[in-house]
């Protein structure tokens, strides 16, 4: 895991009126992402793609390769368009109806925008957890089992059993809760949900897992064994998080993207992202000057 420094305060901090201006300016200076943003062997790729609620545009032409067994954080300001953008990976804006996505998005070189491309499978192969933990009000063991058992993956009480332990100790839960697989999820801990949430998107054998923050709600405990999961996990997964915390994208992360008001400003590894920042808007943004 990445174990770099951060200095997030060694720049005056700037006046409110040349802040303003900068934030009014930004798009002007947002022409192309700077950095490292494609790839050669890319599990996702996205070109061009824009996003509007409505008349309203939330995300501009953003570009981005995500590797195989990579993990990419993506970090910026409130309302910059991180979650909106991490959602196009697996249609969860779909589900909104206000919401239209241009622009090209695919997972192993296949479009996965189109009127012939079944939503279901594709986000049984682009898991996704999110801020909340958010377990069904199941038992342990029907969280996990309940997606090999719609997806028909599996059927059998034998196979579910396999699936239910080895998905529960891929997400560090097992020794925990191998002896309560009856009681209720969400009599669990915070971690201990979030955990659970994690063994339940890996049941379905995804290619992905998308992450929306997943560690806002937790104490850093849990946040900690999050994170060592997350690299535990990228041997088998491509892994996109979204977050707030820049230590966090230090730790976890390969590359680092910055969104700025809906454009991606920068993408590098994220040493460098948090070290030398190519783009003034990252670098203000990384040592605090806005955000």
């Amino acid at each position: 895991m990445n174990t770099m420094t951060l200095d997030a305060g060694h720049a005056a901090p700037a006046q409110p009126e040349s802040l303003e201006k900068e934030t009014v300016d930004s798009q002007t200076k947002v022409r192309e992402t700077v950095g490292q943003p494609f790839c050669d062997d890319a599990k996702l790729r996205m070109r061009g793609v824009n996003v509007f609620y409505g008349e309203a545009q939330a995300i501009h032409e953003v570009s981005l390769d995500i590797g195989r067994n990579e993990v990419v954080a993506m970090i910026g300001p409130s309302g910059c368009g991180k979650s909106t953008f991490l959602r196009c990976l697996n249609r969860m804006n779909d589900t909104i109806d206000s919401c239209r996505v241009e622009g090209e998005v695919t997972l192993d070189d296949e479009p996965i925008y189109g009127p012939k491309v079944d939503v279901v499978p594709l986000r049984a192969r682009v898991g996704m957890v999110f801020q909340k933990p958010n377990p069904f009000p199941k038992s342990i063991y029907d969280n996990v089992a309940y997606g090999p058992k719609i997806h028909g993956i599996a059927s059998r009480r034998a196979e579910l059993d396999d699936i239910v332990e080895n998905s529960l100790r891929r997400a560090g839960l097992w020794n925990e809760v191998k002896e309560r697989l009856d009681k209720p999820g969400t009599g669990l801990s915070g971690g201990q949900q979030q955990r659970l949430c994690i063994a339940r998107a890996i049941a379905v054998s995804p290619e992905v897992i998308l992450m929306d923050e997943p560690c806002s709600a937790l104490d850093p405990i849990a946040t900690a064994r999050i994170e060592e999961l997350i690299d535990e996990l990228r041997e088998n997964y491509t892994i996109a998080i979204v977050t707030h915390s820049m230590q966090q994208a230090a730790r976890v992360s390969q590359r680092t993207a910055y969104f700025h008001l809906g454009h991606l400003v920068e993408v590098n590894d994220t040493e460098t992202v948090f070290t030398n920042p190519q783009h003034e808007l990252t670098e203000a943004y990384i040592t605090g000057r806005f955000g």
